[in-house]
C-alpha cells in the first residue's frame, strides 16, 4: 500500500511548515517552526496538530483572515513515502519527494506537557546534507 506525504510553507502570523503523512486515511500533521531538514544533526521540533481530511493535500491557496491560520499556503513538498515503523511514540519513513528524500524518523519527546511535541529527524543516508540550507517557495512576509 502506497502512502503519500506532503509539506506545506504556511506564511500564518508566524512562518512555519505543516508536515503531513497520509495515515489511517487522514493526514496526520505536525507544524515544524524551522522546517524539515537533510541535515541529520538538525533535530526540527514538530507540534502535532488535528488531523486534515487527505483533500487537504493538494491544497494551496489564500486562508482568509480571522480564520485559524490565516495567510498564504503552498506545497513546498509532496511525494510517497513508506513506513517502516509506527507506534505511538515513533514513526520511521522512507520520503520520496522532490526536495524530501531517504529515511526520517518522528519521535515523540517525553515528559509534563509534552504530549504533542515530537522531533523530525534525518537519517544517516546517502540523501543526508550537513550543508542542508532551507529555500523558501515565496517570500518571507516581512513584520509590521
Amino acid at each position: 500500500m502506497s502512502h503519500r506525504f506532503v509539506v506545506h510553507e504556511h506564511h500564518s502570523a508566524h512562518l512555519h511548515f505543516d508536515f503531513r503523512l497520509e495515515l489511517d486515511g487522514v493526514l496526520r500533521s505536525w507544524a515544524v517552526p524551522k522546517g524539515p531538514s537533510l541535515n541529520p544533526e538538525e533535530k526540527r521540533l514538530a507540534l502535532m496538530v488535528e488531523d486534515h481530511p487527505l483533500s487537504y493535500i493538494d491544497f494551496e491557496g489564500i486562508i482568509p483572515k480571522g480564520m485559524s491560520g490565516a495567510g498564504a499556503v503552498v506545497v513546498w513538498d509532496s511525494g510517497p513515502y513508506e513506513l517502516l515503523e509506527r507506534d505511538e511514540d515513533k514513526m520511521a519513513f522512507i520520503l520520496h519527494g522532490q526536495i524530501l528524500k531517504g529515511e526520517f524518523a518522528l519521535v515523540r519527546l517525553r515528559g509534563r506537557g509534552k504530549g504533542n511535541q515530537w522531533l523530525l529527524i534525518k537519517k544517516k543516508d546517502p540523501y543526508a546534507r550537513e550543508s542542508w540550507k532551507l529555500k523558501l517557495k515565496l517570500p518571507a512576509k516581512k513584520a509590521d
